[in-house]
C-alpha cells in the first residue's frame, strides 16, 4: 500500500484513566505523504509539563532522538533534525514537528513524550 508513497504513523502515550490532563496527545495518528512534500505532526504534552521530546523509529532501526524542547525553546537537537526538520512550540499551542521535504528514508514511526522517563521506558522495551 505504501510502495510509492511515504508512510508515517504516530504513537500515543496515555497515562491515567480518562483524564485529558494526564496524557500526551499526538496527531495525526497516521500521515501519508508523497516525495518532496511537507509533513507536520503535533504534540500536546501532559498538562503542566514543560518538556517535549521527539523521536522516530524506522522499521528495522532503533529509537532515534530528534529534538528536545523546554518551555517552547529548542534545548537539544541532532544534525539530522537540523537538516530535515523544524520544530515549533508556540505558547498555549501544540508542539509541532515538521519534515521540510519528505523522502522515502523518512518513513518511520514518529512520537513525542513529555518526560524523559517515558522515552527511556519505551526504548528499553
Amino acid at each position: 500500500m505504501c510502495f510509492s508513497l511515504l508512510c508515517w504513523a504516530a504513537f500515543f502515550f496515555f497515562w491515567g484513566a480518562g483524564s485529558m490532563d494526564t496524557e500526551v496527545i499526538q496527531s495525526p495518528d497516521h500521515l501519508v505523504k508523497g516525495k518532496d512534500q511537507k509533513a507536520t505532526m503535533d504534540c500536546v504534552p501532559i498538562k503542566g509539563h514543560v518538556h517535549v521530546y521527539w523521536y522516530r523509529k524506522k522499521l528495522e532501526g532503533a529509537f532515534e532522538f530528534l529534538v528536545y524542547l523546554q518551555n517552547q525553546d529548542i534545548v537539544e537537537d541532532t544534525e539530522v533534525f537540523q537538516q530535515q526538520f523544524l520544530a515549533q512550540w508556540p505558547q498555549n499551542s501544540p508542539c509541532s514537528l515538521e519534515i521540510k521535504s519528505t523522502k522515502a528514508a523518512d518513513s518511520a514511526l514518529y512520537f513525542c513524550a513529555s518526560s524523559q522517563s517515558t522515552v527511556l521506558h519505551v526504548s528499553s522495551s
